[in-house]
């Protein structure tokens, strides 16, 4: 199969989970892991290296982590969200070595999410990053949130988010995620930040990662599309939201992603119909 022109990376296991007060069983989580691969997604988060007392959903976090990674097809990237050093060793013992580290651009938000400052979790990414003497085949996403808006503190100027960004790259990282954890940008902000990033920064790989909360999601992810991201978060069915930013509403559907894509000649590597057979799955599964 040629190279898609475009990565949705499914992040339906972390994100879409995350905000589900029913516990999913462990057993379907890697049952929808299996499906969402047979139906082309190359990219995933599986599940997030967190306190299972804040977020339950994720108290399985290894077990899920191992059992992905022995059935993982060949060329499918799995990845795993971790907010501190703690969770990266959980995740590395677990046998992970794409993490994707995560802390906010607001200061109220990354207190609310993670319970550090923003300079605290910062410290926390320079001890992650230490461990690659140890673990060589480790790979670190930079990811942050609230680019757009916080819940707490309304819109964040661009220049935030370009200093957190310096900041990453003076430490070594080139993966990079921006998060519109709320939904608050709009196209015209995405394309011009987006657009930013990859003039200042040419040699980090940029993601975006859009929440669809005023119904923006497809047109935000255009708009990055056209400044250059090649890599879009999306989530099977719009579940997910961050539990600790209130108002926080769904990701961009992948199904949607995967047809807006498609229908303009560009590649996504995914089969619509088969994917829908993890969303179906999932209705099942979840009882409320």
């Amino acid at each position: 199969m040629d190279k898609p022109s475009v990565v949705i990376r499914e992040v339906m296991l972390r994100d879409g989970l995350q905000n589900i007060t029913e516990f999913i069983p462990t057993e379907a989580k890697i049952e929808l892991f299996q499906l969402l691969a047979a139906g082309g997604i190359e990219d995933a988060e599986i599940t997030s290296f967190v306190n299972p007392k804040a977020v339950p959903q994720f108290a399985d976090a290894s077990q899920v982590a191992q059992a992905v990674l022995k059935i993982k097809p060949e060329g499918v990237r799995v990845s795993a969200l971790i907010p501190n050093l703690k969770g990266a060793l959980l995740a590395l013992n677990s046998g992970m070595r794409n993490l994707a580290f995560v802390m906010s651009v607001s200061e109220s938000h990354n207190i609310s999410n993670v319970r550090r400052s923003t300079e605290e979790s910062l410290d926390e990414l320079k001890k992650i990053l230490d461990l690659g003497t140890e673990y060589p085949d480790m790979a670190v996403r930079a990811g942050m949130a609230t680019v757009f808006g916080c819940p707490f503190e309304g819109k964040i100027e661009p220049g935030v988010t370009l200093n957190f960004i310096r900041r990453f790259y003076r430490l070594g990282v080139r993966d990079m995620a921006l998060s519109d954890t709320v939904g608050f940008g709009n196209p015209r902000e995405v394309k011009e930040l987006t657009g930013t990033c990859i003039r200042e920064f040419p040699d980090v790989t940029f993601s975006i990662h859009l929440h669809n909360t005023r119904g923006l999601g497809l047109a935000n992810s255009l708009a990055a599309y056209e400044s250059g991201i090649r890599i879009h978060d999306g989530a099977v069915g719009g579940l997910g939201g961050c539990p600790f930013a209130p108002g926080a509403k769904g990701n961009t559907s992948t199904e949607d992603l995967v047809y807006m894509f498609e229908e303009m000649g560009i590649s996504t590597g995914i089969d619509i119909t088969a994917l829908m057979e993890a969303s179906r799955y999932f209705k099942k599964v979840k009882k409320d």
